[in-house]
């Protein structure tokens, strides 16, 4: 991937973080790939992708533009917000802890705390 983390500007990081153009074919911008499985050599040799839920080529250079922006490390993308809400909960709360969270938040999110949760304490 391009080394962009110690650019200056917002916009370049934007741009350019998270793929080498070389990678494909010289694209300044990286295609975006619609496929939903990857071609493995034989079961179990892993070669980077299997399934596009698990990741893919595009995931993986919006993750590295999420960092790069962010000043992180690490950036991730899930394809649909309570699913960030439920690995954000899973990773930074323990059993026993406790979350304030406002009486009008999303109903799934509510469902999330209310149900799914409720066994941890």
């Amino acid at each position: 991937m391009s080394d962009i983390s110690n650019a200056k500007g917002f916009s370049t990081k934007a741009i350019h973080a998270g793929h080498d153009p070389f990678d494909f074919f010289g694209a300044v911008n990286p295609p975006v790939f619609l496929t939903s499985t990857y071609a493995q050599k034989a079961p179990g040799e892993h070669q980077g992708y299997e399934y596009s839920r698990s990741g893919s080529p595009t995931r993986a250079a919006l993750e590295a533009q999420i960092a790069a922006i962010e000043g992180g490390s690490r950036g991730f993308a899930f394809s649909c917000g309570l699913g960030a809400c439920d690995t954000v909960i899973k990773t930074l709360c323990k059993p026993g802890d406790h979350v304030l969270s406002a009486d009008d938040v999303y109903g799934g999110t509510f469902r999330l705390f209310d149900k799914t949760f409720e066994h941890f304490g």
